[in-house]
């Protein structure tokens, strides 16, 4: 696709976000509650075909475009960028690791929206470890496995139909990440029930809940690949374009923060004058800018890479470690630059500072990305 036809997508992602999307995002938040007709907009708009390559019905866009878009919708309610993100990532590597036919019988109707995925990875004892996890899947005589586990605070778990679920297929390998594998489950399979709503700080209003697999029967045909011990380095590539996601929307937050406080600043009055022409107020407005500039740039570096088919988990990892802890200082400030106004639900400003911290912990902790990111450093530097 071409810069214009980029351009053009994300002013429509725009106006979608100034039409439909501003008006209701508070009352979602507020009632905690699954914004169905937003969704069924998204979908219409062909959002959940977003990087789904064109010869399975998507629109094939790059990662670059992906980061405008969902800088976009963060600006208007994080929580509608959780619906597509944990979609696309699980689209993502039934492209990359998935056998044709698997491509070609699931990848369609994700495109449309007819089918929702999830990652159902993490889990009670296992996050960012995901060699800790617990959940086996089980190989029987007749040609198929059986999954039993509990994943925890699944994104879609609700919603969705179709989960790319990571298992042991044996634990004893060593290392452990050699017995991990990946299945496709779909909804509904007899052994799959979901579980406990999960309620939240922030990013309200998107279904978190557990799954549960209770000697869930699947073909060998779900097997991700076909070949099993490969879905660590299939789940982990595919968090690579989650990081760059979950990075750009911590760019969409501290952006609508911003935006919101220089508003705020420029028309109210303080002794006399707009708070803006107070030096303490300017030198703030000039650091949140900066820090978010920063953050941008850093997410389109990552998202360049991963286009360019470089690895990417250092970028990934920086542009999300920055992007979540900048967010989270930036939501803090427009909130000290509102005063008290700002803590209140009148304004979106205390949304977007209990979003925040999403960013931080979502997609691999940023203590995580640290050890990520010298790991790869110090591989540069050889003694």
């Amino acid at each position: 696709m071409t810069d214009e036809t980029t351009r053009q997508i994300v002013a429509l992602v725009r106006d979608f976000v100034r039409r439909d999307v501003d008006p209701v995002a508070s009352q979602h938040d507020a009632d905690d509650t699954y914004p169905a007709a937003l969704v069924e907009t998204m979908r219409e708009m062909g959002l959940f075909g977003l990087t789904i390559p064109e010869q399975y019905g998507g629109l094939g866009l790059s990662q670059v475009t992906l980061v405008a878009v969902f800088e976009e919708l963060a600006k208007g309610w994080m929580s509608l960028c959780g619906i597509l993100g944990t979609h696309l990532l699980m689209a993502q590597v039934i492209a990359d690791h998935g056998t044709e036919s698997q491509r070609n019988a699931l990848l369609p109707p994700m495109a449309t929206g007819e089918v929702r995925g999830g990652l159902a990875q993490t889990e009670p004892n296992a996050g960012s470890d995901v060699q800790a996890i617990q959940t086996t899947a089980r190989r029987d005589s007749g040609g198929h496995f059986f999954i039993n586990g509990t994943k925890h605070l699944i994104t879609n778990a609700e919603h969705g139909n179709a989960f790319l679920l990571v298992a042991k297929t044996d634990t004893y390998a060593d290392p452990p990440y050699r017995g991990i594998s990946c299945f496709i489950v779909r909804k509904p399979t007899v052994g799959l029930s979901v579980g406990r709503h999960v309620a939240k700080l922030g990013y309200r209003g998107i279904d978190t809940a557990e799954l549960v697999f209770d000697n869930c029967r699947v073909s060998e045909d779900s097997l991700v690949g076909g070949i099993p011990g490969h879905g660590f380095s299939q789940v982990m590539s595919g968090l690579e374009c989650g990081r760059i996601n979950v990075a750009a929307r911590a760019v969409g937050v501290a952006q609508a923060a911003f935006d919101a406080a220089i508003r705020y600043a420029e028309s109210r009055r303080t002794f006399g004058t707009p708070i803006s022409e107070h030096q303490g107020i300017r030198f703030k407005l000039a650091e949140m800018a900066t820090k978010i500039e920063a953050a941008r740039l850093l997410t389109r570096n990552a998202a360049q890479l991963k286009d360019a088919g470089q690895r990417v988990d250092m970028a990934a990892g920086m542009a999300k470690l920055y992007a979540s802890e900048i967010c989270g200082e930036v939501t803090l400030d427009a909130m000290r630059i509102h005063g008290g106004i700002g803590y209140t639900k009148d304004l979106p400003i205390e949304r977007y500072y209990r979003d925040a911290p999403l960013m931080i912990i979502g997609e691999g902790t940023n203590e995580m990305q640290k050890l990520i990111i010298a790991k790869r450093l110090l591989e540069q530097y050889p003694v």
